[in-house]
């Protein structure tokens, strides 16, 4: 039995809870599984009924009534064949037997009863459910069995639940700015990106002001990159299978991959033979039939690079970066804005060295995730060494160099000045890495920069360069990217700043409010002069009031506006209100006012009223 903590145990108790209350309502429901979570719990149902919200106050109500009859939880453990007879009884064949099936021979079988209700469960739980104290069901969604889209899709019941009233309260209000927050939301309102059913889920449009944001983020690393000896390449979205078989994403990460396209002379001749697609998947698994893959990583297109030309160890370390585009396949269900997508671009760069260099290049890599989190107020992270699981198959290469990997990046960590956590099996299948793993609004994590050290992908790919020996090397590899998939940290991003971006970012830095229709020339010379400097801006020439004009600009979340009247446009003047710096509301003349704006763009000042993630 895994023992969970006090608060998992309150969160699963209540799920139970959930289930309960959902069988009294609605007898003929089926059950699939209901864990705990970060963030609350959960229960799957197949049940005809539709779990509106009205229905979920319901199942509430009753949930409250089974607190209070204060049942006792009791574990008890049967054989496998008592397991099936009480499923039997239970009349939860459909999933409950596919989930004992899961269940390894000789591993103990145990069921949870609370009341009336019995759940085929490991544990742990509380003694009686009165000590839930706190709970509430937020919402529904989706979810299909065993997250397989070819199986039924059932209703899934999200709650959470806390040891006292008032942490959970704390949380339903950070859910409430969320809400606020959401990216999804906010994209839609501010013209940030659009998700077209049309174009495909989990691919995104970057609308223009989303662009700008982009833009923005590339040249700020890319000019970084340029001081630190890094060098752009460009490499195709689609490569032959052998490509991706040699580097064992073909294979090793077949499942998140697009299925491979096949080239249409193989096609015909399976189709004139009348050979069955599943003879051609065989072909193309062994090997003996060529198609092309939409890459699921960078990396062997800039092995490939390397490669292509004789390498003295003078010349390293080579570093290649690139936004390069990349496609995984996610499943519909977990496609989430831009922060679950399926095709998503990486702020790539990929670092072919010797040995002897490994850990100074680490701590450059490093560092330059440090400062994109700084230069973007993002402090609240956590690091991660993620490590190969020595029990897993899914890991390729020898012992020796997984050794040597793991050792640089311990010795590497341990200089940031922070903690950290190891985590086994959190490797990729090539090599450790170290993560930045970033909470959001409401506790989420994500992981965001990762710096890997990879000792495979040189020895697959046959990797070599000149010593000072004439004799031929195996250099080592770095993978970095420090912002990960530009979409999920755009999509960060928005919810970071509410919105409210730094000058620097802002798609629209500066509009200029004409108090009148008489001063819209005055206004578009203003315009004129800020742009020739450089800065994003615009005119609200609509016919309304000032006030009006004013909220707009608000609730656009425009850095600084511009106000011009009568009086200012007389003296050459113009007003300035400021959402991210109120220190510079006031009246200046243009210049001193183009000066104070370009300053904030070139430091890259943060808003005076940035409204932190960190969640509590």
């Amino acid at each position: 039995m895994k023992q969970m903590s006090p608060l998992e145990e309150i969160r699963h108790s209540a799920a139970h809870v959930l289930a309960t209350a959902v069988l009294r309502l609605y007898p003929k429901t089926k059950l699939d599984i209901g864990p705990p979570t970060d963030n609350g719990f959960y229960y799957d149902f197949d049940s005809e009924v539709s779990f509106t919200p009205e229905i979920l106050d319901k199942i509430e109500d009753e949930m409250k009534k089974v607190i209070k009859e204060n049942q006792r939880f009791k574990r008890f453990e049967v054989s496998r064949e008592e397991a099936i007879s009480i499923i039997h009884e239970m009349e939860q064949e459909i999933y409950k037997l596919g989930r004992l099936e899961d269940i390894p021979e000789g591993e103990k079988i145990s069921f949870y009863q609370n009341g009336e209700f019995r759940d085929l469960c490991a544990g742990s739980h509380i003694s009686y459910t009165k000590k839930i104290k706190a709970f509430k069901l937020l919402h529904t969604s989706g979810s299909y069995h065993r997250g397989d889209s070819s199986n039924k899709q059932l209703q899934r019941i999200y709650g959470t639940a806390f040891a006292s009233k008032d942490e959970l309260k704390q949380y339903l209000e950070q859910i409430e700015e969320a809400k606020k927050r959401d990216h999804r939301n906010l994209g839609k309102d501010l013209g940030l990106f659009h998700i077209d059913e049309m174009v495909g889920q989990g691919l995104v449009l970057w609308k223009p002001n989303g662009a700008i944001i982009r833009q923005e983020l590339e040249g700020f690393i890319t000019s970084e990159l340029t001081k630190q000896g890094y060098s752009q390449v460009y490499t195709p979205h689609i490569g032959k299978l052998d490509l991706f078989r040699t580097s064992g994403h073909f294979p090793y990460y077949q499942d998140s991959q697009y299925p491979p396209i096949i080239q249409r002379d193989c096609l015909s001749r399976f189709a004139d033979e009348d050979r069955s697609t599943a003879e051609l998947a065989d072909k193309l698994d062994e090997g003996d039939i060529e198609g092309y893959l939409l890459r699921p990583m960078n990396c062997p297109m800039h092995i490939s690079i390397y490669k292509s030309e004789q390498r003295s160890y003078r010349e390293l370390p080579i570093r290649l970066a690139e936004f390069g585009t990349v496609y995984r396949w996610e499943q519909s269900g977990e496609l989430n804005g831009m922060t679950r997508v399926r095709g998503f671009t990486q702020d790539d760069a990929h670092l072919f060295l010797r040995e002897e260099q490994l850990q100074e290049e680490i701590q450059g890599c490093l560092g330059l995730v440090k400062l994109v989190f700084s230069v973007l107020g993002m402090s609240d992270y956590r690091v991660r060494v993620s490590l190969r699981d020595p029990d897993s198959d899914k890991y390729v290469g020898d012992t020796e160099g997984w050794n040597k990997a793991e050792e640089a990046l311990r010795l590497a960590v341990k200089t940031l000045g922070v903690e950290y956590v190891e985590e086994i099996g959190e490797a990729a299948f090539y090599g450790p890495k170290i993560d930045f793993v970033v909470k959001d609004v409401i506790g989420r994590e994500w992981q965001l920069g990762t710096v890997q050290v990879d000792y495979n992908l040189p020895e697959r790919f046959d990797l070599s360069y000149v010593g000072s020996d004439n004799q031929n090397h195996r250099p080592v590899m770095i993978h970095r990217a420090p912002f990960g998939s530009m979409e999920r940290f755009c999509g960060l991003l928005i919810e970071h700043f509410a919105g409210n971006f730094p000058t620097w970012l802002a798609p629209e830095q500066v509009r200029i409010l004409p108090m009148n229709d008489d001063l819209n020339q005055h206004s578009y010379q203003i315009l004129n002069h800020l742009k020739k400097n450089g800065i994003r801006a615009s005119v609200d020439q609509l016919s309304a009031k000032l006030g009006a004009k004013i909220r707009k600009a608000e609730t656009d979340k425009i850095p600084h506006m511009i106000i011009v009247g009568k009086r200012e446009a007389e003296e050459s003047k113009v007003s300035v209100r400021s959402r991210n710096n109120p220190s510079f509301d006031g009246t200046y003349c243009l210049d001193e006012c183009t000066k104070k704006i370009l300053h904030e763009i070139d430091t890259k000042t943060l808003p005076a009223h940035r409204e932190s993630m960190t969640v509590n």
